[in-house]
């Protein structure tokens, strides 16, 4: 095994450059060994979880225009929606007698709404349907503020006041502002989006972090992205999970390149071993299949991410639904449980 494997079986902490130099060196199966270890030294046991939500995307109206984006719409163009109360009010009905408890509330980078428009729906989900919402990626949350004339903290102490409960760290995709004046150069950048995350977990509202492979990114990119969102946690420790993800052909305007299995696990698997203060680490069931998924449990994923009722950007290969989950998990060799987003079961 790579000597700097066995020092992270040691539990010391691995700097970016050995971390580099395991992405680039180090065979994927021995990650994966290594990491598989640090899961079940810091997870002891078969429990694997899973959590069920809706997403619903409120609109499409969007500002940023990502160049790996087929959901977004510029205003005024044809086929722009704005959900009303009542369409997701029906979204979410629909979703709970489908055994959902979570909304994730998504959209477009839309500054035309009313603060209003957010609160009514917060309130409603919360209030009246008994669901906790996460919602709001960080560029959506800066833009809300921004065109309102609000702090950030003023905009979430107004969100969380109406029923939010969490943040995702969407939006991500590679932090790396190289990278992002690629893919996105009207997103946040890579300092904002973590600095907005971070006045959002110090505000009360935890949440997510994620990555996302698959185009022109280099292993240092990769490495810098781990770094941020280590660093992040080592201020907030608000970030509960972090899951892997890879790009999907949405436009003719974006490279992507493929990611074979192997490089999806290597990356997994260093993930675990280099973010040693996020207790969660979850293999995209929804993006990678059933098959990469199940190596994904013996490779640090102690989480299949989650059962989602609706997705309008990524085309699912995952799971979709309740007794399913439980199965693959079974079939798996593990034992399921459910979790919320906020994964409340580890207080």
């Amino acid at each position: 095994m790579h000597p700097l494997l066995q020092k992270s079986l040691s539990f010391e902490r691995l700097t970016p450059e050995e971390a580099l130099l395991l992405l680039k060196e180090a065979e994927w199966t021995e990650i994966a060994q290594a990491a598989n270890a640090v899961r079940h030294a810091k997870l002891p046991g078969k429990r694997v979880g899973y959590t069920v939500y809706r997403i619903i995307n409120y609109t499409n109206v969007c500002s940023v225009n990502c160049s790996f984006c087929s959901f977004a719409r510029k205003a005024g163009e044809r086929g722009t929606y704005v959900l009303s109360l009542e369409q997701i009010r029906s979204k979410a009905e629909d979703a709970k007698k489908l055994g959902a408890d979570q909304i994730f509330l998504q959209g477009g980078v839309n500054e035309e709404l009313p603060i209003e428009y957010y609160t009514d729906i917060l309130r409603m989900l919360t209030q009246e349907l008994g669901m906790s919402v996460r919602g709001f990626s960080p560029v959506e949350l800066v833009r809300i503020a921004d065109a309102h004339k609000l702090t950030l903290v003023e905009l979430l102490n107004i969100l969380k006041a109406a029923g939010l409960s969490s943040v995702p760290g969407a939006g991500a995709e590679i932090l790396s502002d190289r990278i992002r004046k690629i893919l996105s150069p009207r997103k946040l950048s890579s300092l904002e989006w973590r600095n907005t995350l971070a006045v959002c977990q110090k505000n009360g509202l935890p949440g997510s972090a994620n990555i996302v492979i698959g185009t022109k990114e280099t292993p240092e990119d990769i490495i810098a992205h781990l770094d941020l969102v280590r660093g992040l946690q080592d201020e907030t420790g608000g970030v509960k999970s972090f899951v892997a993800w890879t790009f999907q052909p949405q436009t003719h305007d974006f490279p992507i390149r493929h990611v074979t299995p192997m490089e999806y696990l290597k990356l997994l698997g260093l993930s675990r071993l280099y973010l040693d203060n996020i207790r969660h680490i979850e293999v995209s069931v929804l993006g990678m299949g059933k098959a990469v998924g199940e190596l994904g449990l013996v490779s640090g994923a102690d989480d299949i991410n989650s059962i989602v009722l609706e997705e309008n950007v990524l085309e699912s290969q995952g799971i979709h639904g309740i007794a399913e989950a439980e199965n693959f998990i079974r079939g798996a060799g593990f034992t399921p449980y459910r979790r919320d987003l906020n994964f409340t079961c580890d207080l």
